[in-house]
């Protein structure tokens, strides 16, 4: 009978800790790119950030050499005038990454969470700086990372935003379940045909006369 409770207890332990499992949070998008970890040996990489026509070098890994500013970029932000740009050295050659693409191809390899949230934002989805609790935060176990990234689903009336869980195999970087959580936000506009604060008051009932005020019938 001791062992039988043992047992249950161990089970019922382990069960806590599977659904208690805390999450990470993706703190912003400059930690993210950050923990890049290149595809190729690289002499050195930078990590630069474009906002409003000025540069800041976000991550230098390595001896860095001197380089020009790029005037285009990828961008994480939608909505923000800024961009991200990667300058690195292979064999003394400098290259400058500016597009998706390249930094797929620089990424390569899904090497930790960071790189799996990226490459999830390559494809669409947002790490949501505003929302982290919601959609910019992971957790992990043996074998997969479990991501909570936003995604715009609509840029219609409403602006709106869902949030999903993606399950990615740590070994090969495929997604192997999507689940959708849901909309997390939605903004509406004074033309939106949609907004339900307008249709409340389109629906509402006009105001009935009242008798008191109602003129007098003349006598015959």
């Amino acid at each position: 009978m001791k062992k039988i409770t043992t047992l249950t207890f161990l089970f019922f332990f382990l069960g806590i800790s599977v659904f208690s499992q805390e999450k990470k949070k993706f703190s912003s998008i400059d930690y993210v790119l950050g923990k890049i970890v290149p595809n190729t040996k690289v002499d050195f990489w930078v990590l630069v950030n474009n906002k409003y026509g000025k540069n800041r070098e976000v991550k230098v890994s390595g001896t860095k050499q001197d380089y020009l500013p790029q005037f285009v970029g990828f961008n994480f932000r939608p909505g923000e005038e800024s961009f991200y740009y990667i300058v690195s050295s292979v064999g003394g050659k400098i290259s400058y990454l500016t597009d998706q693409k390249e930094l797929k191809e620089f990424i390569g390899k899904i090497d930790n969470a960071e790189e799996a949230a990226l490459s999830a934002v390559l494809d669409g989805y947002l790490i949501d700086e505003q929302f982290v609790d919601i959609a910019a935060n992971y957790y992990d176990d043996k074998t997969n990372y479990y991501l909570d990234l936003g995604k715009i689903t609509s840029k219609e009336c409403p602006y709106q935003k869902t949030h999903f869980t993606l399950t990615v195999n740590k070994s090969t970087g495929i997604v192997s379940n999507i689940k959708d959580n849901g909309t997390y936000i939605e903004v509406y506009t004074k033309n939106c045909t949609n907004n339900p604060r307008l249709l409340k008051i389109e629906k509402k009932e006009e105001p009935k006369n009242d008798p008191k005020k109602q003129p007098a019938k003349k006598r015959k």
